[in-house]
């Protein structure tokens, strides 16, 4: 067992955190160490720091406590040199090594996703958003409040101890299954005006555009500088979570819905996409998903491939998607090795404006790949068949003969149907 103490972290007010991986085989010493500094990273967005980075090699998970007694009881032994507060596992931990780590450690012991819930919890700003936070911390307590709820119950046995304990108990867990069913209604009822607002969308004919990727790839940063959108946008993990939508207008006229969602991360916890469920359904029914990938990561490969495996979880794995290589300002030459890498990628800064007149020509000409050239003739005095022409598609060519407007516009299925009264047979 092997740990590497940060000398650096003196003790604050912020929680001292050991973090601990578990090396089993079949995975190398680089990727573990990938993924202690993606906790770590973490723990710090979550308000903590990070004293010292524990690895152990194991086989198997040790059911009992994880990594076994005997390396339980060194952990023991580095939580007391380092004064630490809490352990956090990149692994997810059942509820009866939960209790037993903290029994055995003395201090608290959780998990990635504990941490991950951390972060949302704090970063939840809009009513939607902090009832989908609060779901996803309710279905991953449930199973765990025989633990948290050791003061109100009594599981020791004997006469006069049982029966009280277990009633307090089933209490707690049944306020906790109604609050759950409360707030799956609310999110239900979310989800349905969401769908009103898509239909009314579909019937304006905006395509729709949604920016996915890692957690601080630049997201919020390319919706700001394709929009103005004046969204928060830092050098933080899961910044965003509540969905953006902002219109943008493409060089042939025509405008286009872009929304921001929140980001993906490797090991995304099961309970944040169920009751992100709503949220994500965007990302389902976009004409084009713009993928935005952090160029200056050494894990760029990794980070696409952790956003590719959620996307096919919530079922968008077949909804066009564009690379876009961010952070390009950072280095140059690894973004376009990495675009390279992706048929039809474009590389940006989101930093310097770097590229954006390509990325904008480029999802235009995504949207329209579909779409089939039509020559209209309009009535001259029919300004809103002139101006929904403008709305439904793009005008190529346009010119007056006489009392007639002739365009030549590039219209998808829909659109070519609505003016194929006016259309020009083939």
């Amino acid at each position: 067992m092997t740990y590497i103490p940060n000398t650096l972290i003196e003790r604050t007010f912020r929680e001292r955190i050991v973090l601990v991986g578990v090396l089993f085989p079949g995975h190398s010493a680089d990727d573990l160490d990938k993924d202690l500094d993606e906790l770590a990273l973490l723990v710090d967005t979550a308000g903590a720091d990070v004293v010292a980075r524990v690895a152990a090699p194991r086989d198997s998970p040790d059911p009992a406590t994880f990594l076994g007694s005997g390396k339980v009881a060194e952990l023991h032994e580095i939580c007391l040199a380092l004064d630490s507060d809490t352990v956090v596992f990149d692994h997810d931990l059942s509820p009866a090594q939960h209790r037993n780590l903290e029994k055995i450690l003395g201090r608290t012991a959780i998990d990635r996703t504990a941490v991950i819930l951390d972060i949302f919890a704090q970063n939840a700003r809009s009513p939607e958003g902090k009832a989908q936070v609060e779901l996803a911390l309710l279905q991953y307590r449930l199973p765990r409040l025989r633990r948290a709820s050791g003061s109100l119950s009594q599981q020791a046995g004997g006469i006069g101890t049982r029966g009280p304990g277990e009633t307090q108990l089933e209490v707690d867990r049944r306020r906790l299954v109604n609050r759950m069913h409360r707030l799956q209604a609310e999110l239900r009822g979310v989800s349905k005006s969401r769908g009103v607002q898509r239909q009314n969308r579909a019937r304006g004919r905006h395509r729709e555009v949604t920016l996915v990727g890692y957690t601080n790839a630049g997201k919020s940063s390319v919706l700001n500088r394709l929009t103005d959108a004046g969204v928060p946008a830092e050098n933080r993990l899961f910044v965003t979570l509540d969905p953006r939508t902002r219109q943008l207008a493409m060089p042939g006229g025509e405008t286009v819905l872009i929304t921001d969602t929140v980001g993906f991360i490797s090991k995304l916890p099961h309970e944040l996409v169920d009751a992100f469920r709503s949220t994500l359904d965007s990302v389902c029914l976009a004409d084009l998903l713009v993928h935005v990938v952090d160029g200056s990561s050494d894990n760029a490969l990794e980070q696409i491939d952790a956003v590719r495996e959620v996307l096919g979880e919530i079922g968008a794995g077949d909804v066009p998607e564009l690379m876009v290589i961010n952070k390009a300002d950072v280095d140059p030459a690894q973004a376009r090795q990495l675009a390279e890498r992706f048929e039809g990628a474009v590389v940006v800064s989101a930093l310097t404006g770097e590229n954006f007149d390509t990325l904008v020509s480029t999802v235009g000409a995504r949207l329209r790949s579909r779409d089939r050239l039509v020559t209209v003739r309009l009535p001259a005095d029919r300004g809103d068949l002139i101006a929904a022409a403008h709305r439904e598609g793009e005008v190529l060519e346009k010119e007056s003969v006489g009392d007639v407007v002739v365009m030549r516009v590039m219209l998808d299925e829909v659109g070519a149907a609505r003016f194929s009264a006016w259309a020009e047979s083939a």
